[in-house]
């Protein structure tokens, strides 16, 4: 589908600044959304909102594609409710060697939790006034999903962390009266996990009313995988490849050598099968997409080639170069999704090893592909994505959470990559190129693209301190954050209205 002349930025809440530790869905939240307002601003992309395990990738590491992250939930807001006492909130506390600007998740979550569980015992006092009801609503209306999250992360807390699969026999393979015992025997755990699911999507839910009302859409994000340790891969054997014995993933998804790593990801989520979703009508991911657009307005899908087909590689491998391309049911997958939730608005993430066939399967449902400015200066003039090979029906970003801030990719530039940037956009000598962040934002917003999304790195002119994600290392991803509204200041706003203004974003 077409998607009206615009421009947004790319944050994910954890970046946002708080003095709790990680960006949360409170005051700064808000302001966030104000600056969007101020500077012209039509869009927020933000990253998957699910909770995070080890390593925290919201793409990867994910213990659920429904629920919402608890340690996004605003403590402030809490306290405001009666839940907390804002006098015993404390800022979480500082170290000499700790850096402001990345999260410190292990500090997080052991200060964060205190409260939510002090949160929760006030609220289960207080379970007979019109809180219950709300309560219980959610309860019943999110049930399909939520039922089978809390109960996972309810055993998986009793079984200190340990993959579902190396749980008792019988609750891992989900017998019916093993589990009910279990709920049981778990019911006050179940039902603080209900709570927190519960307050996530209360705050989250105003706060897209906030922004709804400032004329400003929402991107969420779909990705494609789910982790192995998960409610749905628990809930759902069958819809994955996993070994009949050990219950682990017989193939690991994952993508062959690539601009981002010479040996491939190997990202370590099973695979799926899509022989099984067939025969259901594919009704998990209907559920997922339709669980999805309760609280985004755009869907950016992760890794679309995906649906097209999959790089599988065998349990057991160090690395993705011993994988196999498998074909998946693309068309008859999205045919069906549009049929049973109608024209839902798509942005298809078609980045890395893209053939005639992926394109095909994009532009059938007229899905906007991906356009990456820092990828445009590598190659000849035929390049894709160089600002004058672009169609109208995409989106073009100077980068995304898995590229450098362009700053960072400057530094770091080859001669005759700044050359060709210098060339192109008629400077004589790269020298003679200042700001090339506010440059590229610049091309960006002026391109024929009907969609221009820059991340929030490179409005405040980070270098790559502020990188979100290299997938070609693993540990210290996922963690920078912005320290205090401050830095997004007047003239950022003014700056970058003029720009949007200018070229009619």
């Amino acid at each position: 589908m077409s998607f009206q002349r615009s421009s947004g930025i790319l944050l994910h809440p954890t970046s946002l600044p708080s003095r709790f530790g990680i960006g949360d869905l409170g005051k700064s939240a808000y302001e966030f959304v104000d600056f969007l307002e101020r500077s012209g601003q039509k869009l927020w992309q933000v990253l998957p909102l699910g909770p995070t395990g080890y390593e925290h990738s919201p793409y990867t590491m994910n213990f659920s594609a429904f629920a919402g992250n608890p340690l996004l939930i605003s403590l402030d807001i809490l306290a405001e409710e009666g839940l907390l006492s804002a006098d015993d909130l404390t800022a979480l506390p500082s170290s000499p060697d700790q850096n402001p600007n990345m999260v410190d998740f292990d500090k997080v979550i052991s200060h964060k939790s205190k409260f939510l569980r002090l949160a929760y015992d006030r609220f289960r006092q207080s379970l007979s006034n019109k809180r219950h009801t709300e309560f219980e609503q959610f309860c019943q209306e999110q049930s399909d999903w939520l039922d089978d999250y809390v109960l996972f992360m309810a055993l998986s807390e009793a079984n200190f962390g340990k993959s579902w699969n190396y749980w008792e026999k019988a609750i891992a393979r989900r017998e019916p009266d093993a589990l009910k015992a279990q709920a049981e025997v778990l019911q006050d755990s179940i039902t603080f996990q209900k709570f927190l699911q519960f307050k996530f999507f209360e705050q989250w839910r105003k706060l897209r009313e906030y922004t709804n009302n400032k004329n400003i859409k929402i991107i969420g994000d779909v990705s494609i995988y789910v982790c192995h340790n998960s409610a749905e891969v628990w809930g759902n054997p069958e819809i994955f490849k996993l070994d009949p014995e050990t219950l682990e993933p017989a193939f690991i998804a994952g993508v062959p050598p690539d601009y981002f790593s010479a040996t491939g990801q190997l990202w370590g989520n099973p695979v799926y099968n899509w022989d099984e979703l067939q025969k259901t009508n594919y009704a998990w991911w209907i559920k997922r997409f339709k669980a999805t657009l309760q609280y985004v307005d755009i869907v950016r899908i992760d890794h679309f080639r995906g649906f097209e087909a999959y790089w599988q590689v065998p349990a057991g491998e160090e690395n993705a170069i011993n994988g196999e391309w498998v074909k998946a049911p693309g068309v008859e997958f999205f045919e069906t999704l549009g049929t049973t939730l109608g024209n839902i608005p798509v942005l298809a993430e078609d980045l890395g090893i893209i053939t005639p066939e992926v394109e095909e399967l994009r532009d059938s449902f007229d899905f906007p592909g991906m356009r990456i400015l820092m990828f445009a200066f590598s190659e000849g003039s035929d390049n894709a994505y160089l600002p004058h090979n672009y169609v109208k029906n995409c989106v073009v970003y100077t980068g995304t959470h898995d590229n450098d801030t362009t700053l960072g990719w400057w530094k770091q530039a080859s001669s005759a990559e700044k050359e060709l940037v210098a060339k192109y956009l008629g400077y004589s000598d790269p020298e003679e190129i200042k700001e090339i962040n506010w440059l590229m934002i610049r091309v960006s917003l002026a391109s024929v693209a009907d969609l221009a999304i820059v991340p929030l790195q490179d409005i405040l002119s980070l270098d790559n301190s502020g990188r979100m994600n290299d997938p070609s290392k693993i540990p210290g991803n996922w963690r920078w954050r912005y320290e205090t509204s401050e830095v997004i200041t007047k003239e950022l706003c003014d700056r970058l209205l003029e720009l949007t203004q200018l070229y009619s974003r």
